[in-house]
């Protein structure tokens, strides 16, 4: 199904979302915008600073009442558009935690993210007429936070509709990743609203499914290592070698994730620039 940037598209009752133009390989067809509410609304993961998708934002909540603007993390797809949309609402940024990350990873990051309130695990805060839970899930960033409300979980990009998410490291855990996933499974909510792609109306299979596929592709950079000591590119090349050309960083860099939880283990360490058991 193709979805048209800028329209928004009601949900159920409370709910409706809305496409920024970003698409890329990474984002899938762009980043959703949900609005939360009816008479008075929360919007979550506003999304990158783009003109026409800002006042798009503007006439989608249509002069109603914000009571505040929430954000997952702060991946420049992500939270860019929250302090100029305040700005013009008057609304506050509630979410999740501002981060110092290294010069290597600051393109990707929004580094002028200043909320006016960082909210911790199971604190809960009204907005929209809603009851709405913070629930840290670090791994796909240290400071990914998804929200609860009712049987609906807003997922970010922990858990995606349309592609597995990528962990780059030093900010991104593979392990952490991991033990979010876990967390989420344990939890009640039964629909997923993720900030790409379609929603997850079964989420607990999609999680166990890439719970297995994240645990298989460890076990196959294990065996790679044992077979003969590489470097992070080659092992790269051997364990996906169909791979898009324009994902090959993302897959280095979660190849990357998971030897660094191997050598945490003391499965494998790297000499020289060479992956060794």
């Amino acid at each position: 199904m193709t979805h048209t940037p800028g329209t928004l598209e009601p949900l159920g009752p409370g709910l409706a979302r809305l496409l920024a133009p970003n698409p890329s390989p990474f984002t899938g067809e762009g980043t959703w915008v949900h609005l939360i509410g009816t008479d008075r609304l929360a919007i979550l993961d506003p999304g990158p600073v783009d003109e026409p998708h800002f006042e798009a934002l503007i006439e989608a909540v249509g002069g109603r009442p914000v009571d505040a603007i929430l954000v997952t993390h702060t991946h420049r797809d992500h939270s860019p558009a929250a302090a100029p949309l305040a700005q013009r609402l008057g609304a506050p940024v509630w979410g999740c935690a501002p981060l110092v990350v290294p010069g290597d990873q600051e393109a990707g990051f929004d580094t002028s993210y200043a909320p006016d309130r960082i909210l911790s695990d199971g604190e809960t805060v009204e907005a929209g007429g809603a009851i709405i839970e913070a629930v840290h899930t670090p791994g796909h960033t240290s400071n990914h936070l998804c929200f609860a409300v009712g049987h609906r979980l807003f997922s970010g990009d922990h858990v995606m509709g349309w592609s597995t998410t990528v962990v780059i490291p030093p900010d991104g855990h593979m392990g952490d990743y991991m033990a979010s996933l876990q967390k989420l499974q344990a939890r009640s909510e039964t629909l997923f609203h993720p900030a790409h792609g379609e929603p997850v109306e079964d989420p607990k299979r999609l999680m166990r499914g890439i719970l297995g596929h994240r645990l298989q592709r460890e076990r196959q950079l294990l065996r790679l290592v044992q077979e003969s000591p590489a470097a992070l590119t080659d092992l790269t090349l051997r364990a996906y070698p169909a791979l898009d050309p324009r994902l090959r960083p993302a897959a280095e860099a979660t190849a990357l994730a998971h030897l660094i939880t191997l050598e945490e283990r003391g499965a494998v360490r790297c000499v020289q620039g060479l992956w060794k058991v």
